[in-house]
């Protein structure tokens, strides 16, 4: 009884909205109306319009407030969300309302010039106010790219393409609120339940040509995600585009740090891209198995890339020397020790990678399984476009870089993609863009990653 009183509350208040919204957008007519007919003769026409529009001001005032409201909290964001989907819904019926209104009423007094005056005031206030709940939107999605939102608010000022574009809004606006609010009741469920608290703390190793930066996190929102259920969360802190020795040695003092600060005896690793080969030779050849609970490999090309075969083979050497050292000496600006472009890439051909497999033998003590992402094609991932397609023709289905089948490793759990366009990227799988996906959510695939490594006592 409760929840269909509140809804008929809500749709009163919805209408009561759309006929003050509908009263504003007259304001020439009013105004004729009443200084013609009814109790404000006498008074100016442009007097009246001025304090209308000052009412109408004070309301797009209130609105940007509720906007700065919005900013920086979940909650209040995602109520602003709502907030800019109901104002172009309403849009939307005021705009049917308003052509009713022309074609049955108002076309009798089409003569008269306050009827032009009207129509252009009402074209204005109707644009206007849908433009507010546009840039509700555009100020608090998280789903919406820079490049995207550019396009999109262009798009608005063109009359043909506007509406689609209000419509694409509304509808991106909705998916959000209804991923987010499930995220939301997911996390107060399973607040207890601490299911990421693994017995060994995380050690997270990044790819190539990234730091583990400060401000700047190469996991995006995975780690908050997994410390909110428990996890114990650490960082590799190896160098960038050190080769795998040197970055192994790197790991092996980290995860003795790691056993120290935290008074245990092991560590499970997740490893991304080339982070899974540094920790593969740090195990084996640092002897650190029996400080590695597990290892689990995401996108990790442990059977090199034909395309880097290609690559390596068809580029000029003093070419690729020249570029190998403009590469070191930016990466020594970033602060790496031991940068080595040339033969880090050389460590991506499958006959280096073939030799390091003989070489780099599991450890029996530690677990090794591995995951994988594809690309559906080469607009998925615009950075990724061009290695994509250069891999497909060479080799197989990618993620933009590495292939299924080099990424698997110990026990393979599967790949990760979706059933829409884009399917899922190297950089995608970890969170890069710090994008939400269709059909598939990064930060709950890494908290069942976690929960699987704690319930087979990891």
């Amino acid at each position: 009884m409760k929840k269909e009183r509140g809804i008929i509350m809500r749709y009163i208040k919805n209408c009561m909205g759309v006929l003050l919204l509908l009263m504003l957008s007259h304001l020439p007519l009013l105004t004729h109306q009443l200084n013609t007919r009814w109790l404000l003769k006498g008074y100016s026409n442009i007097g009246f319009i001025m304090i209308s529009a000052g009412i109408l001001i004070l309301i797009f005032i209130i609105n940007i407030l509720r906007l700065i409201q919005s900013l920086g909290r979940k909650h209040r964001r995602l109520r602003g969300l709502q907030y800019g989907k109901a104002v172009i819904k309403r849009s939307f019926w005021l705009l049917l309302l308003q052509i009713l209104l022309y074609l049955l009423i108002l076309p009798e007094y089409n003569n008269d010039s306050w009827y032009y005056a009207d129509l252009l005031w009402m074209l204005l206030f109707q644009y206007v106010y849908a433009l507010m709940g546009a840039l509700v939107i555009f100020c608090l999605s998280n789903r919406l790219r820079i490049l995207r939102r550019v396009m999109l608010w262009i798009l608005l000022f063109i009359p043909v393409l506007r509406i689609p574009v209000l419509i694409y809004l509304m509808h991106k606006a909705k998916e959000e609120y209804d991923h987010e609010t499930v995220a939301i009741n997911v996390a107060s469920q399973r607040a207890e339940s601490q299911i990421c608290k693994t017995k060994y703390p995380l050690l997270l190793l990044h790819g190539v040509g990234f730091r583990d930066l400060k401000y700047v996190n190469y996991w995006g929102r995975i780690p908050r995600i997994l410390a909110k259920n428990g996890a114990v969360i650490y960082y590799g802190n190896q160098e960038a585009f050190a080769t795998i020795e040197n970055n192994s040695a790197d790991i092996q003092k980290r995860i003795k740090e790691i056993c120290e600060l935290e008074h245990c005896d092991k560590v499970n690793i997740i490893a991304h891209s080339k982070g899974g080969l540094d920790a593969r030779h740090a195990i084996s050849k640092g002897h650190m198995g029996a400080h590695v609970a597990s290892l689990t490999t995401i996108s990790t090309p442990h059977r090199g890339c034909h395309f880097v075969d290609v690559l390596v083979r068809i580029a000029p050497e003093k070419l690729y020397r020249w570029l190998a050292s403009v590469f070191d000496a930016a990466f020594t600006r970033m602060k790496d020790v031991h940068p080595d472009f040339y033969t880090v890439t050389h460590q991506f051909t499958t006959q280096w990678s073939a030799g390091f497999n003989e070489e780099i033998l599991d450890d029996p003590q530690v677990y090794y399984q591995s995951y994988m992402s594809l690309m559906h094609h080469a607009w998925s991932h615009i950075l990724l476009s061009i290695p994509y397609l250069f891999i497909r023709m060479v080799d197989a289905d990618n993620d933009g870089l590495v292939t299924e089948e080099s990424a698997r490793w110990g026990e393979f759990q599967g790949t990760f993609t979706n059933r829409y366009y884009k399917g899922i990227s190297h950089g995608n799988i970890i969170d890069l863009t710090r994008e939400d996906y269709k059909g598939f959510d990064v930060l709950e695939t890494y908290v069942r990653i976690v929960s699987e490594l704690k319930k087979k006592g990891f």
